[in-house]
């Protein structure tokens, strides 16, 4: 089993090259806008549920950021700005003006700082399963993922899916004997090929990363998705960034985990995003 579904017959994908990058974009369906943003370690099929969803009404757009897939960037250390001004390049090439952006973990991240240095380009902003800034047991975690690489420690794939499982779904996802079996298959083929030092360069750019400053005279409209159930970025780290945000509103959906959105329960994520994006075009 590959570690992401595939696109449909009737996604296109183009290169969009900026600032000494190449990325891999992904298009699909006709309407608005939607630039999806990939989390930590995943491609733009992370979003293949949403564009299967969510197409009929928008024209989402995905890419593979620096760091996985088929892009290729300069030498790390990379900022959050640098995947930033990536994201830019990607909405000047491809949309047809100021576009919706949303992205979740990583990719809430990088839509914070979007929307933060191009608010030009950005009407509406949705972090999902995001932060501020990352404190507490999450930065302790990803820190000890990072430095256990850094020692040479390479896990083995037995090992693989029951580790980053427990971090992406909820206790009742994960007995789901359907549900697991999948996402069993999918997480051992995803991190057993994973290289370390992209895993470590991606990473160290989210503990990098603090926009509590910035926040605040952000005019753009930001609405901060938590999942009750996750265990990476807690909805308590979500609401930071909703409160903070000088138009900031938060949304909390029960009962999904951090990476619901793929294989778990991505209509209901699909639905929230299509509600609020239709509530902004009114």
């Amino acid at each position: 089993m590959s570690a992401f579904p595939t696109f449909g017959p009737d996604a296109t994908t183009r290169t969009v090259s900026a600032n000494g990058v190449t990325m891999r974009v992904v298009e699909q369906g006709s309407g608005p806008d939607v630039v999806f943003i990939p989390g930590g370690d995943s491609p733009a099929e992370a979003y293949v549920h949403q564009f299967r969803l969510l197409s009929d009404a928008f024209r989402c757009i995905a890419y593979d950021p620096r760091g996985v897939g088929e892009t290729t960037a300069p030498p790390a250390p990379w900022t959050m700005a640098d995947f930033a001004r990536d994201c830019a390049a990607v909405i000047e090439a491809c949309c047809e003006g100021p576009a919706v952006v949303t992205g979740l973990s990583m990719g809430g991240l990088i839509t914070q700082q979007v929307a933060i240095d191009f608010p030009q380009l950005v009407r509406l902003a949705i972090p999902m399963g995001t932060a501020a800034y990352i404190d507490g047991f999450t930065r302790d975690w990803m820190q000890a993922e990072i430095d256990l690489r850094k020692d040479g420690v390479v896990l083995p794939d037995y090992f693989l899916a029951v580790h980053y499982a427990a971090y992406a779904y909820p206790a009742k996802a994960l007995h789901e004997p359907e549900l697991w079996s999948a996402v069993k298959a999918a997480y051992t083929a995803r991190f057993a090929g994973r290289d370390p030092k992209d895993l470590i360069d991606q990473w160290e750019a989210c503990l990098d990363f603090d926009c509590r400053a910035a926040l605040p005279h952000c005019e753009v409209p930001m609405h901060v998705i938590a999942f009750s159930e996750d265990v990476q970025t807690a909805p308590s780290m979500c609401k930071v960034v909703a409160d903070l945000a000088a138009d900031g509103h938060f949304h909390e959906i029960a009962g999904l985990g951090h990476v619901s959105l793929l294989r778990h329960r991505p209509e209901v994520v699909a639905a929230k995003l299509r509600e609020i994006i239709t509530e902004m075009e009114r």
